[in-house]
């Protein structure tokens, strides 16, 4: 039963039909009800009918003894304020239902020449000679006319006649139209409504089927995505312009972001080979000159290239862990501090600024961005760095100025890039490896700010980290 259901499309004409079905039996249920309330109503209506015809014969004057009641084939009674049948249909054989089941006639044991009123009759009603009663509906029953038994829907009315007797009408309508009617709405609903949802089961299944066809050609193009590694193809988008479509544009939006991701990962790989290659092949070289003539060792530079291949795979490590998401420490860091300590030690850096502007985030990762912006400036100054720290609104803000001749408007996007080395800073030993900038800028994204670089006031570059302060 699981795999016969295990599809949308199984699932979805399931529910439409059960929600089809649940609709119909509720509705098929009403429309019974409804049509067996207003034949019941018509029957009584008929009955009362039936019932008024005699009361009114009687309430004229007609004895009962003299009415004609074989002209209908509907069963009536008349029974005096004693309760005994006094006059009845010719053909009346039995009856139920209307409290008397005589059928036959018998001579009344009250006068009727006296002129006494008599008591109230059956109904509580206190009438006048000659007035006829409200009618009451008494409920359904059965009788048997001429040897035909049916079921009837009976009603009584009460009648004064002119010479005081109180006497009850009893008449009945047959209810056979009521059953037939009923019997045959039922008959066609459960003919009709089992055709009606094998109707609604198809063609939900066809519409289902066609609504889904352009899924199943998304799921066929990832399939085939995912086994030729083809990251440049795209799924088909149809022009429907409803949920399916928005969901082929999220996909092929997920496969750009991803083939983006892959490509700078390829380039990131590629550049840092490319990177450590150099360093190690000149410490290699020198290793191997020292180990063919001690007397030529060059253990400084030994030990520059050394300390260079251990800044750059700790540059690559700290961006391979931005890249797997880290999430930075929520340590409170006071930046002005942090800036000092950077300053401490560098000729020509100064620092200057509001004291303790605190932020949330992480000492280590937040000491490497002014360290990388002050290392940076140094490289590139004639004299002086300046370092501000303040607060602007919510934010705290560090900016580092230098008076050298800045960052030309076209590259201020690019230097942040990584391996990116603008062609003043093209040397490895004196540029670096191009990481500096892009660890700077990564790890205050990281911390739900920006770095920008712009010109200084009394020229040169001035880049501004501004990062989200510290809440109280």
């Amino acid at each position: 039963m699981s795999r016969l259901f295990a599809s949308v499309r199984a699932r979805a004409t399931l529910a439409a039909t059960l929600v089809v079905a649940v609709a119909l039996v509720a509705a098929g249920t009403a429309v019974l009800l409804s049509l067996r309330s207003n034949l019941l109503g018509e029957a009584g209506t008929q009955a009362e009918r039936s019932a008024r015809d005699v009361a009114t014969s009687l309430a004229v004057g007609t004895r009962y003894t003299e009415l004609n009641l074989d002209d209908d084939d509907r069963p009536v009674q008349v029974v005096d304020e004693e309760g005994t049948l006094v006059a009845a249909s010719e053909d009346l054989e039995r009856i139920t239902g209307t409290g008397v089941d005589a059928v036959t006639p018998q001579p009344s044991a009250s006068p009727s020449d006296d002129g006494d009123d008599g008591d109230d009759d059956d109904s509580g009603e206190s009438l006048e000679a000659g007035e006829i009663g409200e009618p009451a509906t008494v409920g359904d029953g059965t009788a048997t006319v001429d040897g035909d038994t049916e079921d009837y829907r009976f009603v009584t009315v009460p009648v004064e006649t002119r010479r005081g007797d109180q006497l009850t009408v009893y008449a009945g309508a047959p209810l056979s139209a009521e059953h037939g009617a009923v019997n045959t709405a039922l008959t066609v609903m459960l003919i009709g409504f089992p055709l009606l949802l094998a109707v609604v089961a198809w063609v939900t299944w066809l519409v289902t089927r066609r609504a889904l066809r352009p899924v199943e050609g998304i799921r066929r193009e990832m399939a085939a995505i995912t086994a030729s590694e083809d990251l440049a193809r795209r799924v088909p988008v149809p022009g429907t312009h409803d949920e399916v479509a928005r969901l082929a544009t999220t996909t092929n939006q997920t496969l750009a972001a991803l083939e983006s991701s892959v490509e700078r990962q390829r380039r990131f790989v590629a550049d840092a080979s490319h990177e450590l290659r150099s360093p190690i092949a000149s410490l290699r070289t020198q290793l191997e000159v020292a180990a063919a003539h001690p007397e030529l060792l060059d253990l400084d530079g030994a030990v520059e290239d050394t300390v260079r291949l251990q800044r750059l795979a700790a540059d690559l490590l700290l961006l391979a862990r931005l890249d797997a998401g880290e999430r930075p420490a929520d340590a409170r860091v006071d930046l002005a501090a942090l800036a000092r300590e950077a300053a401490e030690g560098r000729t020509g850096v100064s620092v200057r600024g509001d004291a303790a502007v605190n932020v949330a985030g992480s000492r280590g990762q937040l000491g490497r961005v002014l360290a990388n912006l002050l290392d940076n400036a140094q490289r590139h100054a004639r004299s002086t760095v300046e370092v501000t720290v303040r607060r602007d609104g919510e934010a705290a803000v560090v900016a580092v100025t230098d008076d050298g001749e800045g960052v030309p408007a076209a590259d201020r996007e690019r230097i942040f890039e990584r391996f990116v080395r603008l062609d003043a800073a093209r040397s490895r030993d004196d540029g670096g490896a191009g990481l500096g900038l892009a660890i700077a800028r990564d790890v205050a994204v990281r911390h739900g700010g920006t770095l920008t670089v712009h010109d200084a006031p009394a020229g040169g570059a001035l880049f501004e980290l501004r990062l989200p302060g510290e809440r109280a």
